[in-house]
């Protein structure tokens, strides 16, 4: 069992909205790591943050992505820290992933001024930039495939992660 595209990216490329509308068109389930570690959890993942810290976050990150890896053969939506750890990206080497880019000045506005994000409190704009240095390294590392989001609706960038995929089988 294995998912059948998986999205990364950093806040605002539009990872959970796609991968949704992606399910949907293919008819296949949907999974969001998150989502996963928050029902397991019982609380948000702003919570675990401020609660627990981001160094256990990652660890529960890390496992939640290591079991719907084998467990899960829909669209799969990770968080966007998931790349930070080694070992989540080695065990997405052999998966399709697909990498939601998105510049700075989109991903701001679709962002906003979310206080669900507890990585962007604060300056959101400078947080924001600099959580995407930092990460799109790792995401273009993961991914075998890349689309650049900036001008695109979701049914657009929809639409190219279904082109990649028949491409690609």
């Amino acid at each position: 069992m294995s998912p059948t595209a998986i999205l990364v990216g950093p806040p605002g490329a539009g990872k959970t909205t796609v991968a949704h509308a992606l399910a949907r068109r293919l008819d296949i389930p949907f999974r969001d790591t998150d989502q996963d570690i928050e029902a397991s959890e019982g609380v948000s993942v702003q919570e675990i943050f401020v609660d627990r810290g981001e160094a256990h976050f990652r660890a529960l990150e890390e496992k939640a992505v290591a079991a719907a890896l084998l467990g899960h053969d829909g669209v799969l939506s990770l968080g966007g820290g998931a790349v930070l750890s080694g070992e989540t990206r080695r065990l997405l080497a052999p998966h399709r992933v697909i990498f939601l880019d998105v510049g700075l000045p989109a991903a701001v506005s679709r962002v906003g001024m979310n206080g669900n994000r507890p990585l962007l409190l604060g300056n959101v704009r400078a947080q924001l930039k600099n959580l995407m240095d930092r990460r799109r390294p790792l995401y273009s590392q993961v991914a075998r495939f890349t689309i650049v989001t900036d001008d695109l609706d979701a049914d657009q960038v929809t639409d190219r992660v279904l082109a990649l995929i028949e491409e690609d089988q």
